[in-house]
């Protein structure tokens, strides 16, 4: 019998406030939920507009705990309710002056599993998160989870091979990467990159990507979220670029057995070649 996993990822607009944005989410979880989905990841701090278009000390304010703030709180009671595996990317505080840009894991029995901080912050136009982030210190989990083995790479991580393939090294059979990019930086790369780490990593792929403008800048986020499987193909439909979408797709997971045998990409590795890439 095939190990199929059916996953769902959300690429939403901004409402305005967070409780809004929250219940939005929840309802988008519910259908995925009576669809069948046993997964489902948000995008980039799914619950705050994206604040980091300018550098401002007001939106500290969208900050909060985790596992103990309110919105890791309330989805995990909402993994219990629908059963489903939930990736929840949030802008974290952990102590005053620590910031990070992370996610939480929530398995389908509400359990907090972990979380996942983003490694790779950047700092140009449009995009000014070394004002609000500190750099990832969790290294690279993957969480045992009752779909399988899932991990999790934010945004401008996605720039970097380095993090897939330790994400794949340690087990990740579904890596999450939810994300806020707009049309004019690096859009023609948004089909390229995460395809490119499915198959250089051989698993599954979810990419999700904000859609629509926001208060707080000119960025355009162009949605065109997706599902791609270890042979580089889409996994369905690309959604919209303009409208936001749930998306759901059934996942194969016996096609990542079945690739690594036939590509047999990480047999023929030569990390005792690779030192050089470690050095400063």
């Amino acid at each position: 019998m095939a190990n199929v996993v059916r996953a769902a990822l959300v690429q939403a607009t901004w409402t305005g406030d967070t409780e809004s944005m929250v219940a939005k989410h929840e309802e988008h979880a519910r259908e995925a939920a009576r669809l069948g989905a046993k997964i489902i990841g948000f995008q980039e701090v799914f619950n705050a507009p994206y604040f980091c278009q300018v550098q401002e000390p007001e939106h500290y304010r969208w900050a909060e705990p985790v596992p103990d703030g309110p919105t890791v709180r309330r989805m995990r009671d909402l993994a219990r309710e629908t059963g489903m595996v939930i990736v929840v990317p949030v802008f974290e505080i952990e102590q005053s002056g620590f910031y990070y840009n992370t996610a939480a894991v929530v398995d389908s029995d509400g359990t907090y599993l972990g979380k996942y901080r983003k490694h790779h912050i950047p700092q140009v136009k449009g995009f000014w998160e070394k004002y609000y982030f500190k750099p990832g210190n969790l290294g690279w989990p993957v969480f045992d989870t009752a779909v399988g083995k899932v991990g999790v790479y934010i945004c401008y991580d996605r720039h970097f091979p380095e993090g897939w393939r330790q994400l794949g090294l340690n087990g990740a059979q579904l890596v999450y990467n939810p994300s806020a990019t707009h049309r004019g930086l690096s859009s023609y790369l948004w089909q390229l990159e995460q395809p490119a780490a499915a198959v250089a990593n051989e698993y599954f792929v979810a990419a999700i990507n904000r859609v629509g403008q926001e208060e707080y800048g000119d960025n355009d986020f162009y949605g065109t979220s997706y599902f791609v499987n270890p042979r580089g193909q889409f996994v369905g439909d690309v959604a919209s670029d303009k409208d936001e979408e749930l998306v759901v797709r059934d996942l194969d997971f016996d096609l990542i057995e079945e690739v690594r045998q036939q590509w047999a990409f990480y047999r023929d590795r030569r990390p005792d070649a690779y030192e050089g890439l470690v050095q400063p």
